[in-house]
């Protein structure tokens, strides 16, 4: 009797903590979402709460073998999607710091792996750092991306968070010292990421997106073949189930914990500067850390005068190194 008993209570126990696992708002939290609404768990209030495991990193092929580094064609899982991703890795021992790359808008035409940010990144991996450049889904070898154009735009932040819980795989990476790097789009979704997670990562930004959603979208669609009317009449579709305050990194910069650095040029074609002024003066108000720096009739890629900013943002992730 007493066996049968035992068992009994163990079933039950057994039977519990099977129930709070499929409960938590952690590991099943989109059993929750509300009949209709899919893209809620794209939210910023939604993804804070969610734990981001990662996955094993692979480095799939030697792209180039400098004297210093070597390039690789690296892959990782994002919602069970692949994603491959340019890594340059210093030929340095020990564990190394690392610093996430995140590219601004290219034509999926014009793309191939390390697009946006390969001259950077080889200027950081010359000088000891670990560089990882997504390519998001649906550019270069990564599984193909969503019709839904928002939802393509959604998932960016949540393949960065899955990008950066997948480093601790990496044998030569240190954990302890990561960074964030974003251009133009990239940027914005640099702040996202922030914002999400409220990990105090390092971030420098080149010429970032600092509208709020969907202002940001809306800004740029004009520039389309359409001028915009697919993503105008998606928008509109999408406000009629969702509050677009839940997807808008200017309603969370209060949740940012990391030193950010900016840098802009005067004569951008694409980023105002009286934005980033807004943006720089808003949470130095909040009273978070951040540098700003401008160049006077430098264009979006900071050409001029780029030597400049790549040896600011090294000297940024020196200081910033743990």
């Amino acid at each position: 009797m007493t066996i049968l008993v035992v068992l009994l209570i163990l079933k039950i126990v057994l039977k519990s903590e099977k129930a709070e696992r499929i409960i938590s708002p952690i590991s099943s939290a989109d059993s929750f979402l509300p009949e209709g609404k899919p893209l809620l768990k794209y939210s910023f209030s939604f993804l804070s709460q969610k734990e981001f495991f990662g996955s094993k990193i692979k480095l799939e092929k030697i792209l180039k073998d400098d004297q210093k580094f070597t390039s690789w064609l690296f892959s990782f899982q994002t919602e069970g999607k692949k994603v491959t991703g340019l890594a340059n890795l210093p030929k340095k021992e020990g564990k190394l710091p690392v610093i996430v790359m995140i590219r601004g808008y290219v034509d999926v035409w014009a793309y191939k792996t390390g697009t946006g940010t390969r001259k950077p990144a080889e200027f950081f991996a010359q000088n000891g750092f670990i560089t990882l450049a997504p390519d998001f889904l649906g550019y270069g070898s990564s599984d193909p991306e969503e019709k839904d154009i928002l939802l393509n735009r959604f998932q960016r932040p949540v393949t960065v968070l899955d990008l950066l819980a997948s480093i601790k795989t990496l044998p030569q990476a240190d954990p302890e010292n990561i960074f964030l790097w974003g251009h133009s789009n990239g940027g914005q979704i640099a702040l996202s990421v922030l914002e999400i997670s409220g990990r105090p990562i390092p971030t420098t930004l080149w010429a970032p997106v600092t509208r709020g959603f969907p202002e940001s979208v809306l800004n740029y669609s004009a520039q389309l073949d359409d001028n915009g009317k697919i993503v105008a009449e998606r928008i509109e579709e999408f406000k009629k189930n969702y509050d677009p305050k839940e997807y808008s990194i200017t309603e969370y910069f209060d949740k940012i914990n990391a030193p950010i650095q900016v840098h802009l040029g005067t004569y951008d074609e694409y980023i105002r500067q009286e934005w980033i002024e807004e943006f720089v003066a808003k949470l130095k108000s909040l009273n978070k850390e951040i540098n700003y720096y401008i160049y006077p009739k430098n264009n979006h890629q900071l050409g001029r005068d780029w030597e400049t900013v790549v040896k600011r943002d090294l000297e940024f992730f020196g200081k910033n190194s743990k």
